[in-house]
């Protein structure tokens, strides 16, 4: 049974190899909040997101490489904190694949919101024409049972 320290290199050498497995994009994917996904690079590592913040050669190779990325512009630069703030958080900047998602879902909600009333108009037309035939029949007597 390995020690916990060769489970470290073993681990070490796994997240090495994945680092130099990926392209700018896969990491710009992998975007949240700011910073790589822990989640999902033990995932796809296959170790438990505790390596990644225990093992002190993991943690600092992913702080070089999320340094790194955010030099080349992936990652949002970090926030500054505000001494003098009075402990209100800064703002931040939704990131631009958030806008565009968010941009996407509101063209589509738009379209089914205008086809939606369209329907709408439209059953409301057809229920006028029945509602002058009830009122008829009922002037008349005539009412169906």
């Amino acid at each position: 049974m390995p020690s916990g320290r060769q489970v470290g290199r073993e681990n070490l050498a796994i997240f090495q190899t994945w680092l130099a497995s990926k392209t700018e994009p896969e990491f710009r994917a992998m975007v949240n909040r700011g910073v790589l996904s822990r989640r999902e690079i033990a995932k796809e590592c296959g170790f438990g997101q505790s390596a990644l913040s225990q093992n002190p050669d993991i943690k600092e190779a992913l702080e070089a490489k999320e340094d790194e990325l955010r030099h080349t512009g992936v990652l949002p630069p970090r926030a500054q904190k505000l001494p003098d703030a009075g402990g209100e958080l800064p703002l931040r900047e939704t990131g631009r694949q958030r806008a565009s998602i968010d941009a996407e879902r509101l063209s589509r909600l738009e379209l089914d919101n205008a086809a939606l009333r369209a329907e709408n108009s439209e059953l409301k037309r057809q229920l006028e024409k029945y509602a002058l035939l009830d009122e008829a029949l009922a002037t008349t007597g005539r009412l169906l049972r």
